[in-house]
């Protein structure tokens, strides 16, 4: 299955955020892992775009889209802190 960085899926998260994610610090859930959404492995031919950790591959982030609404779980990541939010 082909995978991409998190950059694969930065207008998706600026069209649901309205400001860019992909430099934003994400803490895995799993692993504890601190690293950039852009790092993040994605699989975005899926039934929505999946994120894993590229760390130990454990789920960050799943997006898809119902009935014309996003549906995001970011339950995979225990903190999201964006450039300059400190």
């Amino acid at each position: 299955m082909q995978t991409l960085d998190g950059n694969a899926i930065a207008g998706l998260l600026h069209e649901i955020f309205g400001r860019e994610v992909t430099a934003a610090m994400a803490t895995c859930g799993t692993c504890g892992s601190v690293a950039a959404v852009a790092e993040a492995v994605v699989y975005p031919l899926l039934p929505g775009a999946v994120a894993r950790c590229h760390s130990c591959s454990g789920l960050l982030m799943v997006i898809t889209r119902v009935r014309g609404m996003y549906c995001v779980d970011f339950s995979g990541v225990a903190a999201l802190e964006a450039p300059g939010d400190r």
